[in-house]
């Protein structure tokens, strides 16, 4: 199995796969994973009464710290999408409004792990002012929208 460098860049994976072509299964759902464990209010409503608002519940990062992705899965990514509304940032902070850095990418050394990724959706605006990022992207072939 493969290990990420970057958490962050794991979730748009995540995102990718589970979410989008729906082929890493079964999909997370931070309110199932509650109820199992005895939280009978909605993800969001517990997340407010704990005061974790605008965070990553420690659930959810256990889950997709813990998730193994396998290689054959990675092949098949072709497109991320950075994009504040991902269903993978819902599950992990059911109350993030996008306003702040906590699912920024920190490093791109993980692009590795994706040979056939082509193209990054919002880069060019997500990291229109960090060159370093466009320009691995660019270093691989991988076209920046």
């Amino acid at each position: 199995m493969t290990d990420f460098r970057d958490f962050n860049f794991k979730l748009l994976v995540v995102e990718e796969l589970m979410y989008v072509q729906e082929t890493l299964t079964p999909a997370f759902s931070i309110d199932e994973h509650l109820r199992e464990n005895g939280v009978a209010e909605s993800a969001y409503d517990h997340t407010v009464a704990i005061g974790r608002e605008y965070t990553m519940l420690d659930e959810a990062r256990a889950y997709f710290e813990a998730l193994e992705i396998e290689e054959r899965l990675l092949a098949t990514v072709e497109e991320l999408n950075l994009d504040g509304g991902n269903q993978v940032y819902m599950e992990c902070a059911p109350v993030w409004d996008g306003e702040d850095d906590l699912f920024d990418v920190h490093s791109l050394e993980d692009l590795k792990l994706l040979p056939n990724l082509k193209r990054v959706l919002g880069a060019e605006m997500a990291w229109r002012t960090d060159q370093d990022k466009l320009d691995a992207l660019t270093a691989r072939g991988i076209a920046a929208l």
